[in-house]
């Protein structure tokens, strides 16, 4: 267990394999982990009330700092009393540096040893981010953790190039620990190095040694094979630190997070569930169902007949693609509705099954069922 500090604590309850279950407390709530995240890029999960987003079980979201520094501001935030404040979220709040953000829009930046230089895709004005600039907007942003500022390389960059970010990723590390801390908001490390699992060893073993209250894997699912990322967190996940909560960055599909937590990470996020939800893809225990093929025309059975969220209780098949097909906003709604609520469950159960041993043997049939019955390109 590590020890509370400024109303935080991390305690593994149950593991199986190197799988486990975990309690995260902090100011706002108490989260079970393993757990995702609902993306909340600019203080809002696109199409939900906050209430909504509850009501899936989610007692912490995440927020964008790049994004939120430009609009509506950070500073206009904390006149407004903060992030939980002005969007009305109640429970806990994890805002993410900036970083990936800036560096994927590579030909919008020019990055140096003390920061990166930008221009807002908004209006093209210019910004500067260094790694006080980022801890300072995410402190009058007033989440509960804070991500550092870290370089993000491609997932099919050189080895050299991703060896240059791994140590512009430690000397920001440090200067982002060096800024006065703000009261209540934890501090999270990130760990980068691509598929080298050299350097992402190396990398881990460094950040380890600093006083983070948890440690991230950043820098995965940016191009690189899936195979490999699998087989990278498989390789580095064990080895995180066990007293600390793990967290990987930006992660993914539902068989994704079955490898990764089968690797021994705790905390998730991806902005898929939603995305996708608002393009018509339901995520479900049977794979991917796209609501706009014609084979849903007249099919009055739900998304998922296993799935106990609102949308399966009321809505069919056939109902929902009329909308999609008619252009209604409200199919949008109830899709991320559905698929939040599919996440949430599916981390319950991958938790319930950890503490029952069984975790193993739920992995391998739950992405046997969701690849051989998946809807999407047959």
């Amino acid at each position: 267990m590590k020890l509370p500090t400024d109303g935080f604590e991390f305690e593994v309850v149950a593991q199986d394999g190197p799988a486990r279950c975990g309690r995260l407390t902090t100011p706002r709530a108490v989260v079970e982990t393993p757990v995702f995240m609902p993306v909340g890029t600019q203080a809002f999960v696109k199409s939900q009330t906050p209430d909504e987003v509850a009501a899936t079980g989610a007692r912490i979201i995440l927020a964008n700092t790049y994004h939120l520094m430009l609009r509506p501001g950070s500073r206009l935030i904390a006149r407004l009393g903060g992030t939980h404040a002005f969007m009305g979220w109640p429970f806990a709040l994890l805002t993410d540096s900036g970083g990936f953000q800036v560096f994927s829009f590579a030909h919008r930046r020019k990055i140096d040893e003390d920061g990166v230089t930008f221009r807002s895709h908004i209006d093209g004005s210019e910004h500067r981010l260094t790694p006080e600039r980022s801890m300072q907007i995410q402190a009058e942003l007033g989440s509960d953790i804070a991500m550092v500022l870290d370089e993000c390389p491609e997932g099919t960059a050189d080895r050299l190039t991703v060896e240059q970010a791994v140590r512009r990723s430690t000397a920001w590390a440090e200067r982002c620990l060096a800024y006065e801390k703000k009261t209540g908001q934890a501090r999270f490390g990130i760990v980068q190095g691509s598929t080298f699992v050299d350097l992402r060893l190396s990398h881990l073993e460094t950040l380890s040694a600093m006083p983070f209250d948890g440690i991230a894997l950043g820098g995965f699912s940016v191009g690189e094979p899936i195979s490999e990322m699998y087989r990278a967190l498989s390789d580095i996940g064990p080895r995180m630190p066990i007293e600390l909560p793990r967290y990987l960055m930006g992660v993914g599909t539902p068989i994704d997070l079955l490898h990764a937590v089968g690797a021994g990470l705790d905390m998730f996020d991806c902005v898929l569930p939603t995305r996708n939800a608002r393009n018509g893809q339901a995520l479900t225990w049977s794979g991917r169902v796209n609501i706009k093929q014609a084979r849903n025309r007249d099919d009055l059975s739900p998304l998922d007949d296993r799935c106990d969220c609102p949308v399966c209780k009321s809505f069919s098949r056939a109902y929902l693609r009329h909308m999609a097909i008619a252009g209604e906003m409200l199919v949008a709604r109830l899709m991320t509705q559905h698929n939040l609520y599919f996440y949430a469950d599916l981390m319950r159960r991958i938790r319930e099954a950890i503490r029952e041993g069984r975790f193993q043997a739920f992995a391998r049939e739950t992405e046997k069922r969701m690849r051989e019955q998946d809807e999407v390109g047959r």
